[in-house]
C-alpha cells in the first residue's frame, strides 16, 4: 500500500479533527502530497496540496485546515479546525509529481478514503 489514510469520525460542528496520510518513503520524500474530498451526490473536491516548500489550500478551507508533512513518520497530517456541516465528506490522501495533477484529480497515487462527518 502506497499512502494509508486514517483520523476521519464523527465531531460536532466547530469540533477539530485530524487526518493523517501515512506514505512510503519513496513517494514522502520525492512526491507532492494532497487532500481531496468528495461528498455524497458531489463531484470529488480539491482541498490541499503540499511540496516540501509551498502549500495550497482550497478557499472553501483555507484558514481553517493546515497541513503538515512529519518526516519521521513518512506522515502528511490534514488538522481541520473550526468543521462545519459542509465539510462532510469522505476525504482521500493523493500524490503526484506534479501539483497540478493533485489539484485537478488526476493524481497518480490515492489512498483509501476515511470518512469525516461534521453534525450540525
Amino acid at each position: 500500500v502506497q499512502l494509508q489514510a486514517s483520523g476521519g469520525g464523527l465531531v460536532q460542528a466547530g469540533g477539530s479533527l485530524r487526518l493523517s496520510c501515512a506514505a512510503s518513503g519513496r513517494i514522502f520524500s520525492n512526491y507532492d502530497m494532497g487532500w481531496f474530498r468528495q461528498a455524497p451526490g458531489k463531484e470529488r473536491e480539491f482541498v490541499a496540496t503540499t511540496s516540501w516548500d509551498v502549500t495550497y489550500y482550497a478557499d472553501s478551507v483555507k484558514g481553517r485546515f493546515t497541513v503538515t508533512r512529519d518526516s519521521a513518520k513518512n506522515t502528511v497530517h490534514l488538522q481541520m479546525n473550526g468543521l462545519k456541516p459542509e465539510d462532510t465528506a469522505v476525504y482521500y490522501c493523493a500524490a503526484d509529481s506534479q501539483r497540478s495533477r493533485i489539484m485537478t484529480g488526476r493524481a497518480t497515487f490515492w489512498g483509501q478514503g476515511t470518512q469525516v462527518t461534521v453534525s450540525s
